[in-house]
C-alpha cells in the first residue's frame, strides 16, 4: 500500500504542477496559451471519455451492483453544481465585480479537491486504472489553471494576485484532496470502492463530454477533431495493450 500511496500522491502533485504551468503560461505567454488551449482540452476530452466508457465504468460495474445508479449520480451532481454556480454568479446579467472570478475559483477549487479524491479511488482499485484516468485528468488541469487565472484577471485582480489565487484554488487542492481522502479510501470494501469509482466515472464523463467538448466546439478550430481522435487513440492503445 505504501507504493500505491506514493504513486497516488505523485499523480496528484503532477496535476498540481500541470495546473501551475497553465497559470504560468497564460501569465507569461498569453497569446500562445489562448491559441493552443483548445487542443489540450480536446485531447483531454478524448482520453477521459474513452477511458471512462471502455475501462472505468465496466470495472465499477464488476465491483458493485449499485454502480450504475452512482454513475448517474456522479454525472448529475457535477451538472447540478455547475448550473447552481453559473446561476449564482451571473444569473441573467454579466457580473462586473470580484464575485465573477472569486466564486468560480471556489467552484474550481472544490472540483480540483474532488479530483484528488478520484485519484485515491482509482489508484486504490488498480495502478493501471489510475494511470489511464490520470492521463486525461492531468491534461485537463492545464486549461483549468488558465481559465481560473483569466476569470480572476477579468474580475479586476492584479496578475500577481490572480496567479496566487488560481494556484490556491485550482492547483494545490488536488494533492490536498488525495492526502485527506487516502486514509479512508484504503479501508473501504471492494463494493464501496466500486461505488466511488462509478461516481468518479460519472464526473469524468461530465468533464469530458459536457464541460470540455462544448468549449472546444465554440472555438471551431480546424484541428480539434484530430486532437480529440489522438486522445481516443492513446486511450484505446493503452487499454488494448493491457488486455492482450
Amino acid at each position: 500500500m505504501a507504493n500505491i500511496f506514493l504513486i497516488t500522491i505523485s499523480a496528484a502533485f503532477l496535476a498540481c504542477i500541470v495546473t501551475t504551468i497553465g497559470i504560468y503560461v497564460i501569465n507569461k505567454f498569453a497569446k500562445w496559451g489562448k491559441r493552443n488551449v483548445v487542443y489540450f482540452m480536446s485531447f483531454a476530452a478524448g482520453v477521459l471519455i474513452s477511458v471512462s466508457f471502455m475501462h472505468i465504468i465496466p470495472k465499477s460495474f464488476e465491483m458493485s451492483k449499485y454502480a450504475p445508479v452512482f454513475l448517474l449520480i456522479g454525472f448529475l451532481t457535477l451538472h447540478i453544481f455547475n448550473r447552481f454556480l453559473k446561476g449564482f454568479v451571473c444569473g441573467e446579467s454579466k457580473c462586473r465585480n470580484y464575485a465573477f472570478g472569486v466564486i468560480p475559483a471556489i467552484g474550481i477549487g472544490f472540483h480540483s479537491f474532488i479530483d484528488g479524491v478520484i485519484y485515491s479511488v482509482i489508484f486504490s482499485v488498480s495502478i493501471f486504472t489510475g494511470i489511464l484516468a490520470a492521463v486525461g485528468m492531468v491534461l485537463h488541469e492545464f486549461p483549468e489553471g488558465i481559465v481560473t487565472f483569466l476569470l480572476l484577471i477579468k474580475s479586476g485582480f492584479s496578475k500577481k494576485k490572480s496567479s496566487l489565487y488560481a494556484f490556491l484554488a485550482a492547483a494545490i487542492t488536488t494533492p490536498l484532496g488525495a492526502l485527506v481522502s487516502w486514509p479512508f479510501i484504503s479501508r473501504l470494501t471492494p463494493s464501496a470502492l466500486g461505488i466511488l469509482l462509478s461516481l468518479s466515472a460519472g464526473a469524468l464523463v461530465y468533464v469530458g463530454a459536457t464541460h470540455l467538448l462544448p468549449k472546444v466546439e465554440e472555438e471551431s478550430k480546424r484541428y480539434t477533431l484530430l486532437a480529440l481522435a489522438a486522445g481516443i487513440i492513446v486511450a484505446v492503445i493503452i487499454i488494448l495493450s493491457k488486455t492482450t
